[in-house]
């Protein structure tokens, strides 16, 4: 466990985060997906990171589909 502790901050909480979801991953008892985003976004609101606005969530799900963007109605 040494190795993990050496990580940088931000790595750790990567690890973390891992755990977590190989945890859930093999759990029964899953709480609904409403519950998991809110607990997601805490996390993110908790480790100092700003949340994306609509503009940058379009371009992050533009660039993992290859740069295509989708159509603004």
């Amino acid at each position: 466990m040494a190795s993990w502790r050496s990580l940088p901050q931000d790595k750790q909480e990567e690890v973390l985060e891992f755990v977590e979801f190989l945890h859930f991953k093999n759990s029964e008892n899953k709480p609904p997906l409403g519950e998991r985003l809110r607990q997601i976004r805490s996390r993110i609101v908790a480790s100092g990171k700003p949340l994306l606005n609509e503009e940058e969530i379009e371009k992050e799900i533009a660039s993992r589909k290859g740069g295509r963007q989708g159509r603004k109605e």
